[in-house]
């Protein structure tokens, strides 16, 4: 973690050449007569928070300097996105598809979330809440300390152990790693903090001001980013659904009560925005012009899923009407609905997965070619969240309303939970039809008809409340947050196991989902529970505090984590 923590784009940079600049003989005159325009020693708050923003999905070196590369949640997503099978790879013996990790690998491939909390935010976040406060921009310091709180949470949930009381100490050669319940903790008091924050209305907090840091993100509405904060504060209390201070301590009462003031429309979601242009950072990370998702396909999970071709799940010959704005149909031309097909991929066996054998069947890239191309020189004619300026969110009203119901089922409020399942389901569909549907012909748009009879099918929405099951609740929070959400499911993964089954149905909660046949050399016949931790940073630097976590055993990312524990 060395080279991260010492290494600042913009603050320590600045603070090295003003240390040469004072070692050396030359006058204040001169040092005031040169300074350098592009290396500002004291950089305004407005010009830093957007690319700490950006790093909150993908970041990438933008023209004016400063990110450091890809970094976030959308670059570790395309590997966490095998694991939990919302894509995997287009042919056979892909590390990825056997839940493989990236031992004795120097690489930093999953590492993107710990880079882009310890080098793209931290230290940032940081200088904005101390310069914010000193010029009394409250707005500022509340929405740095509200990204620095999802970060928190986004980081302990893919690496598990991580660095929280000595981060950003840079005097420090090595750095000791905590406990995940220290950094659950950690993360609600920065909740309060940044609600007390955002609350303020004095000094000089100015929504245009804001603006100008958070034009692609929310705008400079401070009462979207407060929804968000309760969003993340509802996320950590619903994540720890495993443990018994969940019963306890009435966590399922806070993550209702959290969701309630938190994004109650799709007005409210908290999606990252593009300018676009010929520069990779201006684009969406799952575009074609980034280049990033060529060799993958929809899996077979999601599209028997959603096609109603999965014979155990309680949606089993329900075709989804948001089947074709969320993946892609076969090759067949033109499209006419009632001949389309749509089949996915199963890890690790590409075109030998069942019914791929015949090129017909075969589902286009998600970038809509063929399903054998990988060329990156195609046009920009993916849908949904994939193609250059298509919004990437961060968080949804339909997966706050999932957290809602799967809380309330737990406490045992019936009718709560049907209601917040109905809304999630309700949000997902308004949200596709909002924001995705420019590029689907005529013929695959929903329709007012398909809706309804969709969400008064039974086995979709039970008649009743008590009729709900975990299994609905969680399959239909899956849909809803295919493509973006990788980090979300993979936590909901991991706390049923990957196949836990339901205690009401007596059958798998995830329905359908099928562990790799074929698990990687390292895993010992365990699944994956972990990323880990940076390499170009950990692995280089931090060799003995990797050793006390066991981060050197080469199965260490089947370890289980602390969230998903009893």
């Amino acid at each position: 973690m060395k080279n991260i923590l010492k290494i600042n784009y913009l603050f320590i940079v600045s603070l090295f050449a003003t240390a040469l600049i004072m070692l050396s003989s030359c006058s204040k005159k001169l040092d005031d007569a040169y300074l350098n325009p592009n290396n500002p020693i004291d950089g305004a708050i407005e010009s830093i928070l957007p690319n700490v923003i950006n790093q909150m999905t993908s970041s990438a070196t933008p023209p004016n300097g400063g990110g450091g590369g890809s970094y976030g949640p959308a670059y570790d997503g395309i590997y966490i996105g095998c694991y939990i099978q919302f894509w995997n790879y287009y042919g056979t013996s892909y590390l990825y598809d056997q839940m493989g990790g990236v031992y004795g690998l120097a690489s930093d491939v999953t590492g993107g979330v710990w880079a882009g909390h310890y080098y793209g935010i931290g230290k940032n976040a940081l200088y904005i809440i101390k310069k914010g406060k000193e010029q009394q921009k409250w707005d500022y310091v509340g929405v740095a300390n509200a990204i620095f709180a999802w970060s928190w949470l986004t980081t302990t949930e893919e690496y598990g152990e991580i660095i929280l009381k000595q981060a950003f100490d840079t005097t420090r050669d090595h750095f000791d790693y905590d406990a995940q319940s220290l950094v659950y903790d950690t993360v609600r008091q920065l909740c309060d903090s940044a609600i007390m924050y955002l609350n303020r209305t004095d000094g000089n907090v100015n929504a245009a001001n804001l603006a100008i840091g958070d034009g692609y993100f929310y705008g400079g509405d401070v009462n979207k980013w407060k929804k968000f904060v309760y969003g993340v504060k509802a996320r950590s209390y619903a994540h720890l659904s495993n443990k018994s201070i969940y019963t306890t301590n009435h966590y399922a009462d806070s993550v209702i009560k959290y969701v309630d003031l938190s994004l109650q429309t799709n007005a409210d979601n908290a999606t990252q925005k593009w300018q676009g242009g010929n520069f990779s950072g201006l684009n969406n990370f799952y575009g074609v012009y980034r280049q990033n998702v060529a060799t993958f396909r929809q899996s077979a999970f999601i599209a028997d899923l959603l096609s109603g071709a999965n014979t155990v799940s309680p949606f089993t010959g329900i075709f989804d009407p948001r089947t074709p704005y969320l993946i892609n149909e076969n090759a067949v031309t033109p499209i006419v609905q009632s001949t389309v097909s749509y089949k996915g991929v199963q890890p690790n066996l590409g075109t030998s997965s069942p019914g791929l054998s015949l090129t017909a069947n075969q589902p286009k890239s998600l970038w809509r070619q063929i399903y054998s191309s990988v060329s990156t020189a195609v046009p920009d004619s993916g849908k949904y969240i994939f193609n250059n300026l298509a919004e990437f969110p961060v968080m949804t009203a339909a997966e706050m309303q999932f957290l809602k119901a799967e809380a309330a089922y737990r406490a045992g409020y019936s009718s709560i939970a049907w209601i917040a399942y109905k809304n999630g389901i309700s949000l997902s569909f308004d949200f596709l039809i909002g924001k995705y549907e420019g590029r689907l012909p005529t013929a695959q748009k929903i329709t007012a008809a398909s809706r309804a009879a969709y969400m008064a099918n039974p086995a979709v929405v039970p008649a009743t409340a008590s009729s709900l099951t975990l299994t609905q609740i969680m399959l239909q929070k899956f849909i809803a947050i295919y493509g973006y959400g990788a980090n979300e499911a993979w936590t909901d993964l991991r706390r049923f196991h990957y196949t836990d089954l339901d205690p009401v149905t007596g059958k798998q909660v995830y329905a359908g989902f099928n562990v790799p046949t074929t698990l990687s050399q390292y895993n010992n016949s365990k699944l994956v529970y972990r990323m880990r931790p940076r390499y170009n940073s950990e692995y280089l630097y931090d060799i003995p505090s990797l050793q006390v976590i066991g981060a050197l055993a080469p199965d260490y990312h089947t370890k289980e984590q602390w969230f998903s524990q009893p």
